[in-house]
């Protein structure tokens, strides 16, 4: 039987159970007790929640889902499993059931020839495409920032890196014929507000980046269909930018001559315009710019806080590291909190907007408590700054990392 069929069939009975789950609670752990786990900043103890087609996961919010990853799943490999990628809507009414068969994808506005097209019709009639990159929220991490901010209080596990296969954003557009006064896409989803005074989630491009051959609209995630919660049946893909603009569900892109005026573009989602998208903690920025690539990031994976190392023995030391599309040049270790650096050994490199794994062998050298950490530096020469940035949105943390062991 062909793949996209069955591909159908499967997701109709997923979306139901999905639909069932969501809408009367069945399939959800919630509750404190032996279901929580505590994310390493105060007030950081969070249930953990079974929804459909995934494993359990952090429970952040239910209404609307957001599904934080534990951290340890990034120790499995560079690869996020689908069942274990995070979850984050902005609105209460999502899709429930979506038919394959019935779904289209509009382009509209300043085009000369208007297209709805199927899922079949977006397999068949365009060339598909394959990236593996790393989709993370906006917010990940925010919960360790210092003042507090508001907004979800997410430890680290906002993030995941998976190979999406779909077709070009630039393709779609250049059949339906953009006009020469075109400024930006929009692009929408098929979830929405509760209530009417919510502004749609609605997302703009300018059309040069939507132009610019990356773009993706995407129907594959790591070989399968798109989990529900993650997208199904089609997702924005927007290599090393945040995923504020990574539409879920989406069903409309409508070309304009102008800027987007609206909630999530022009007062949500800004950082200080400053060249660290940084100010000083408290305080309010100046002017603002839409958030946009990833800045640079690393992680220790293999250990974490309260890891038991025995002296004198060496021992592998492993993480991940990501950038906004430069790409990773080298990651340095310290087992000393900072005062000597060496260099790991990166791994297979899946391309510039996929996490890198870093390893090393290492030999701690004298019993006691030991601070750990890792600094990623791009092909740019960019790397992580050794304090803590302080934003009023909570966004872009990408401090040096740092895990506390005991030598013994």
């Amino acid at each position: 039987m062909p793949r996209a069929s069955t591909n159908r069939r499967q997701f109709l009975r997923d979306a139901s159970l999905i639909g069932a789950a969501m809408l009367f609670g069945a399939g959800v752990r919630r509750g404190f007790g032996e279901d929580t786990i505590t994310l390493p900043f105060v007030n950081g103890e969070r249930p953990i929640a079974q929804y459909p087609q995934k494993r359990p996961l952090i429970l952040q919010t239910s209404r609307p889902p957001q599904l934080e990853t534990p951290f340890a799943i990034f120790n499995e490999g560079i690869i996020t499993p689908n069942d274990a990628f995070y979850v984050r809507y902005h609105l209460a009414n999502i899709p429930l059931t979506i038919d394959p068969e019935k779904f289209r994808l509009e382009i509209k506005g300043e085009v000369r020839a208007p297209l709805s097209l199927s899922l079949d019709s977006l397999r068949n009639d365009f060339e598909n495409v394959e990236i593996v990159a790393v989709n993370q929220c906006s917010g990940n991490s925010r919960g360790f920032f210092i003042p507090r901010v508001g907004g979800g209080q997410l430890g680290n596990g906002s993030m995941g890196n998976a190979k999406w296969r779909g077709v070009r954003l630039k393709d779609v557009l250049e059949k339906a014929g953009v006009k020469t006064n075109a400024k930006q896409v929009a692009c929408n989803g098929l979830d929405t507000p509760v209530l009417p005074q919510t502004p749609d989630f609605i997302k703009a491009l300018d059309i040069d980046h939507a132009l610019d051959g990356e773009v993706m609209l995407a129907f594959e995630m790591n070989g399968e269909p798109l989990p529900m919660l993650n997208g199904f049946p089609l997702r924005l893909v927007v290599p090393g930018y945040f995923a504020t603009y990574w539409l879920k569900h989406l069903n409309e892109l409508t070309v304009i001559p102008d800027t987007l005026d609206n909630f999530w573009m022009t007062t949500a989602y800004r950082i200080p315009n400053t060249p660290d998208a940084s100010v000083e903690p408290g305080t309010t920025p100046k002017s603002t710019v839409p958030i946009n690539r990833y800045n640079v990031r690393s992680f220790i994976t293999s250990h974490s806080d309260g890891a038991k190392i025995a002296a004198h023995q060496p021992v592998r030391v492993r993480g991940i590291a990501f950038d906004g599309g430069s790409g990773i040049r080298e990651v340095l270790f310290s087992g000393d909190a900072g005062q000597s650096w060496q260099s790991s050994a990166l791994g297979e490199d899946l391309g510039r907007y996929s996490f890198r794994e870093w390893s090393l062998a290492y030999t701690p050298a004298k019993p006691g408590d030991a601070v750990w950490k890792c600094r990623a530096i791009n092909r740019l020469g960019e790397t992580q700054p050794m304090e803590p940035l302080w934003n009023p949105g909570g966004y872009m943390r990408n401090v040096v990392e740092t895990v506390k062991v005991n030598i013994a």
